[in-house]
């Protein structure tokens, strides 16, 4: 691999000669701006504005442009006589925890190749002593004409350090969060880490592009003059209704793609199925046609026992009725004789003081 920069690492009163190598690359598929009419390049040229002619990469130069609109020409010695110690050094500065580093910080990474035999040596032990102490390196170093901040760990047996941004240039996040308040149940966090657990890891080595590979597939299909493959159609997408559902649904979800048993995310939920029940809250279904004309005509099959029965009480309501008014001229006669029979009690005590 080809070195972007040559330097060495100073490490206290320990100097090693290194040369920064890329460690990424970019796989994008880049486009040209073309004429849409007849397909011709679409070129900038750069033109120098004082003698309004077109100039080589030979003839062009830095320059900064100060407030009043001067240019201030700079040139590649100028940058190579900087009054610094990190123009051509890695000056590590500290040791401290890898979780110490925030990732927003971390930009390009490179790979710190020794430069030459002499520094094999210096260039292991800083390497081990870095394994060793499962710290990393904090540097300051100069590249592309400004000073920058770097991070240098282990990968493998090689030392690779990671470009970091400084602490000024990263933004504070304010006006980011939701500004509402929200409540989070503890069902609702069992559920979401029973679905982070169903997902599981993943091998980074197993994830790539599909959207390149997508674009190479098109571009292919255009140079042999076929027609591009047609668009897959998007998985319809339900509305999220219920937190709580939704979950439940995307834990049930994966663990049918893991052919495992479905019964276990509500117990992963801490619940169980009885827990699930009661916190998922389901919309009402609609009844259909096919349950509505079964209710009917369980309806129309009721209707006419209900008649029946409803006859056989009149009926019998009615008997009771006759029988208990033939009854009732029985007992008023019976009642009127008895009547008749006993005299009044006053006639009865006159009859007797007679005698």
């Amino acid at each position: 691999m080809r070195s972007i920069w040559n330097g060495a690492i100073s490490f206290g009163l320990v100097s090693i000669p290194i040369k920064l190598v890329n460690a990424t690359e970019s796989h994008t598929i880049s486009f040209r701006q073309i004429h849409t009419e007849d397909g011709g390049r679409i070129r900038y040229r750069k033109v120098c504005e004082l003698e309004d002619r077109e100039v080589a990469q030979s003839e062009i130069g830095k320059g900064y442009q100060d407030a009043d609109g001067t240019i201030i020409p700079i040139t590649d010695e100028d940058l190579a006589h900087l009054p610094i110690p990190t123009a051509r050094t890695i000056d590590i500065v500290a040791f401290v925890p890898a979780d110490r580093i925030d990732p927003l910080q971390m930009e390009n990474a490179y790979y710190l190749a020794a430069g030459g035999a002499p520094a094999a040596k210096p260039y292991t032990l800083l390497r081990e002593a870095l394994k060793r102490s499962r710290k990393v390196a904090i540097a300051k170093f100069a590249l592309r004409g400004r000073e920058r901040l770097g991070m240098l760990r282990v990968v493998d047996d090689v030392i690779a350090m990671h470009g970091l941004l400084w602490p000024d240039e990263i933004r504070a996040p304010q006006g980011v969060a939701p500004e509402v308040d929200v409540t989070v149940r503890d069902k609702e966090l069992d559920l979401a880490d029973a679905l982070m657990d169903t997902l599981g890891e993943v091998d980074l080595a197993d994830l790539h592009d599909e959207y390149r590979e997508a674009l190479e597939e098109v571009i292919a299909a255009k140079a042999a003059g076929e027609a591009p493959p047609e668009t897959p159609e998007p998985a319809p997408g339900g509305k999220v209704l219920d937190l709580m559902a939704a979950l439940e649904k995307s834990v049930r979800a994966a663990k049918e793609s893991r052919g495992e048993d479905v019964g276990e995310a509500e117990e992963a939920a801490g619940g169980g199925e009885e827990a699930a029940e009661a916190e998922v809250r389901h919309l009402p279904r609609r009844k259909t046609t096919r349950a509505a004309s079964e209710k009917a005509a369980a309806k129309k099959q009721a209707a006419p026992s209900a008649k029946k029965t409803a006859a056989k009480k009149t009926a019998s309501s009615t008997k009771k009725s006759a029988s208990k008014s033939a009854q009732q001229p029985k007992k008023t006669a019976a009642t009127t004789k008895s009547t008749a029979k006993k005299p009044p009690a006053k006639k009865a005590a006159a009859r007797k003081r007679t005698a």
